[in-house]
């Protein structure tokens, strides 16, 4: 199926499976399997591209190195940009491990905790924390609104209701 998606002040067609946003659970199994793969294996920005609105933001946010916490405000094109290369370089695979959705009318908050992995056959993850994504529902699809995390750490380990392994 081919959709029109509006990339800054331009408009693209995008040939992608209208299934891949059809359900909540659909667009979050496609975030997490477009952002994965092998050192050296492409990923597929224009599907990334497409499961997000095009005002969405991805938003990291931590401790910072001198003290106190921080966040990043990217665009879709910006955690492109930004991320792109590393993932593609080093490899890596985010699944997962734990979900908790909360829905009104067109609006969901979905709590995803993941555990982050160099090889899809790591048995111990290098790095874990819980995604807080925003998603709407325009009556034909799910957009991805927001995505904003958090890596655990010792100060903040992933509480048990969000962590199923425990």
């Amino acid at each position: 199926m081919i959709f029109q998606v509006a990339l800054g002040q331009n408009k693209v067609d995008v040939d992608v499976d209208a299934r891949k946003v059809k359900s909540q659970d659909s667009i979050i199994q496609n975030l997490y399997q477009v952002i994965s793969g092998a050192k050296g294996e492409k990923r597929d920005w224009e599907l990334f591209r497409f499961l997000f609105l095009p005002e969405a933001r991805l938003i990291p946010t931590g401790r910072k190195a001198e003290g106190g916490f921080g966040s990043r405000f990217l665009s879709v094109d910006e955690y492109i940009e930004t991320s792109g290369a590393w993932l593609e370089e080093n490899g890596f695979f985010e699944k997962e491990i734990s979900r908790r959705i909360e829905t009104y009318g067109s609006v969901s908050h979905v709590f995803s905790t993941y555990e982050s992995f160099r090889n899809p056959d790591d048995t111990e993850p290098f790095m874990r924390g819980i995604n807080s994504i925003q998603l709407f529902f325009d009556g034909e699809r799910w957009w991805i609104v927001n995505i904003f995390w958090m890596p655990e750490s010792e100060e903040f380990p992933i509480p048990k209701q969000y962590d199923q392994k425990q």
